[in-house]
Order: C-alpha cells, then sequence, then structure tokens
C-alpha cells in the first residue's frame, strides 16, 4: 500500500484519516505526449522528499490523516472510465473525508465533477489550465481530454483561469466574463479580486498542471508557453481557501520526465500546499 510523503502508518488510517487521496492513472484519450499514467508513482517518490512541516501556514497537516485509496484501474474505454470514476466519486462523497484525486489526464475530472454537482447545488468548478478544455466531443467520445470541463460548463458555475490555447469551436461554449485568459493576467493583480468574486461559496478545483508556464512545470502532455509562476498562483491559491469553502481538488496531466525530478517535487508540493491551506483557513 503506498502512503503519501512516507508518513507513519497511524495517519494513512482510512478510518482516522480526514484526507483521501484517489489516484486514477489514466491516460487513454491524451493525444501528444504521455506518461499521465505514470505519475502518481512519480508524485509519491517526490512526496517523500519534501519537508513535513510547511512554514507558511505553521502546520504539519499530514497528522490530520492522509490515506492512499486503492487506484482506478479501469482503462478500457474513455466511457468506462468516466463511469467508475463517477460511481466511486459518488461513494467517496458519502464519507465525511476531503477528498482529493490525483490524474492521469484530465479528462478524470468530468465523472468527478458531475458527483461533485450533483452534491453541492451551487457549485463553483474552479479550473487552472493552459487549456479551455470545452469541446463537445473529440475523436468520437465526449469523454476525451479535450472535453474535461464542456459538462461542467453545462451544470456549474464554471470560472477559468490561466488559458491560453484552445480551438474555435470552444468559443460557442466559453463565458468571457469567466474566463481569465494568461495574457490578460500578466503583471497584474485585478483578476484576482475579480475572479473570487465570480466564485460561489462551494468551490471545487480543478488543476491541469499545464496552467504553470513550462519553465517550472515541462512534465506535461501539452507544455504552452506563457503560463502562471508559483508564488502568483499559491498566493491566489491562499485566497480562495481563505474566502471559500473547497470541498475537493484534483491534480492532472503530469507526465514525468527521467531524470528530472523537480516537475514531479512542485506537483507534491501543490498538493501539500491545498492540504495546508484547506486545514488552516478553511475547515468546514
Amino acid at each position: 500500500m503506498k502512503s503519501f510523503a512516507g508518513i507513519e502508518e497511524k495517519y494513512t488510517n482510512f478510518d482516522l484519516s480526514s484526507v483521501l487521496l484517489q489516484s486514477i492513472p489514466y491516460d487513454g484519450t491524451s493525444t501528444w505526449g504521455k506518461g499521465e499514467d505514470k505519475a502518481f508513482d512519480a508524485f509519491i517518490d517526490a512526496s517523500e522528499n519534501m519537508e513535513l512541516y510547511d512554514i507558511e501556514t505553521d502546520s504539519e497537516v499530514y497528522k490530520k490523516g492522509i490515506c492512499v485509496l486503492p487506484e482506478i484501474t479501469e482503462h478500457s474505454s474513455p466511457e468506462s472510465v468516466f463511469a467508475k470514476v463517477y460511481n466511486k466519486t459518488k461513494e467517496l462523497l458519502n464519507t465525511n473525508n476531503f477528498l482529493t484525486f490525483f490524474g492521469g489526464e484530465h479528462s478524470i475530472s468530468i465523472g468527478i465533477i458531475k458527483a461533485y454537482y450533483e452534491k453541492y447545488s451551487d457549485l463553483t468548478v474552479l479550473q487552472l489550465d493552459a487549456h479551455a478544455d470545452l469541446r463537445e466531443s473529440y475523436l468520437g467520445s465526449k469523454y476525451n481530454h479535450a472535453c474535461a470541463l464542456h459538462d461542467a460548463s453545462k451544470n456549474t458555475n464554471l470560472v477559468q483561469l490561466g488559458i491560453r490555447s484552445m480551438d474555435i469551436s470552444e468559443k460557442q461554449y466559453l463565458n468571457k466574463k469567466k474566463c481569465f485568459f494568461a495574457e490578460d493576467m500578466y503583471d497584474k493583480n485585478e483578476w484576482q479580486e475579480q475572479s473570487l468574486k465570480l466564485i460561489t461559496e462551494d468551490v471545487y478545483l480543478t488543476i491541469d498542471l499545464d496552467v504553470f508556464d513550462p519553465s517550472i512545470m515541462p512534465a506535461t502532455g501539452t507544455p504552452e508557453p506563457g503560463g502562471l509562476n508559483w508564488n502568483t498562483t499559491i498566493n491566489y491559491l491562499k485566497k480562495v481557501f481563505k474566502e471559500k469553502n473547497v470541498v475537493g481538488f484534483d491534480i492532472v496531466e503530469l507526465a514525468p520526465i527521467e531524470n528530472n525530478k523537480a516537475p514531479n517535487f512542485l506537483a507534491a508540493k501543490l498538493y501539500y500546499k491545498l492540504l495546508s491551506y484547506k486545514f488552516k483557513y478553511n475547515e468546514k
């Protein structure tokens, strides 16, 4: 059984853990860079080399308990993966735990988000991503990674940040008032308060690691130049946790690069930061 950050067994017990970590190592519809199915092992390895005291929040959030669940191994088709993830998320939402998910490609978020918006009637999905991911269907499936947020755009309050790549067919599904393009975020702070005003009380975070600039996060399926930096992103996410009720999150699209462990460490640090913020500012 894997454990996050190599923490002591007493902090990994399902019945005693506040946090559940569900791995979904699916990489079936990605169309260029591959390797997201190997992301979780790289993420876990990096986490074992991370200090567990968070300076900023003066906390050791792992002591809340982080239980790594058995991975979802379904990969026979995009449709079957969606169904498995959706049903598993519904099951997990019946617990009192804080749910976290790690991909895999971004298509894994479709089933998760559906389960969430069926539970939370006024849910905001806050998407940090280089790509709009709003296609209704791609390569014959509406459960393709390029369609990751289409259903959310129809059934939730979708707010998008860091977008800098999209197909013209997605424009009809894009709400420009709730989409903050990367080119309009550079060297500016107004977008932070503007976006926070658009977010309802309950928010689900979906973070595609390609939202970061490739200079710090090259290990993604489709690295796009012009992305966000670490400090800006972290400072903004802290505000989200302070002001809203974050009900869960996923991190997707890590595609490990051999002999470059820095991106894996960034993913592990990001995950731990989000937990630190949750239990420092946002425990509800």
